[in-house]
């Protein structure tokens, strides 16, 4: 009896270590895909910056690496009275965005990936007034064709680097939604971040549905960046 309760400890122990050991893969898998977004987001930006002329040769490869062991790639986002429901509540809503250095292709690292996909919620400059921010989610891209309800309306073609967004809130008339159906097309290079998780309340809060390529980038930087409670306590202030 003895020898069988010790083969039964043995087989469960063995049994034990495939999943310790997937929990590791897992843990060192989100953290080599996290650092590798923090390298990209880094090297996107200094090279936008250099571009314009705010960062020097001399001091590129430093703002690189200050970027990438000290900065966050993620940031905090109040949002009120959004014409986004259901992904957002109709009051107050804190909103955890990935930061998009420019999707502007003049400066995107293009060996890299895309930095947003139709079905994301972006956050994105007021066309109008562009000290404000608007999220809104991503309906086309490009060489999309836009052909209106309305027959009245001619269709016409999305230019380079010209995006189409949309207010989902599905009980708001075309007219009421300030969207693209109001101000037209936006320029990608508008688009400052993706919303990643939502807290529309204190025990009403999640990942914000995205396209399906943009969750599994952001997978990783849910998993190190994401803090519960310092989004609540921003909720509340």
């Amino acid at each position: 009896d003895n020898a069988d309760d010790e083969a039964e400890e043995t087989d469960a122990a063995k049994g034990s270590f495939p999943i310790t050991r997937f929990g590791s893969m897992a843990y060192i898998s989100n953290w080599v895909r996290y650092m590798a977004h923090k390298l990209e987001y880094s090297l996107t930006l200094s090279l936008k910056n250099h571009t314009q002329g705010r960062v020097i040769d001399r001091e590129f490869i430093s703002v690189v690496m200050k970027n990438l062991l000290y900065g966050r790639i993620t940031y905090l986002h109040s949002v009120k009275r959004e014409g986004m429901a259901p992904t957002m509540g109709p009051h107050d809503n804190t909103l955890l965005v990935r930061k998009l250095p420019d999707v502007d292709t003049r400066y995107v690292v293009k060996s890299f990936y895309r930095y947003v996909s139709v079905g994301d919620a972006v956050v994105l400059k007021d066309p109008n007034e562009t000290h404000k921010y608007l999220v809104r989610r991503l309906a086309a891209l490009e060489g999309s064709e836009m052909v209106s309800s309305d027959e009245k309306d001619e269709p016409f073609l999305l230019k380079k680097d010209q995006c189409w967004v949309v207010a989902e809130n599905k009980d708001m008339k075309s007219k009421e939604a300030y969207d693209s159906r109001s101000f037209g097309p936006v320029s990608l290079a508008d688009i400052v971040g993706r919303a990643i998780y939502c807290m529309r309340t204190a025990v009403d809060h999640g990942p914000v549905s995205n396209s399906e390529f943009s969750m599994q980038e952001d997978s990783p930087i849910l998993a190190v960046e994401l803090d519960v409670d310092e989004l609540a306590k921003d909720h509340k202030a």
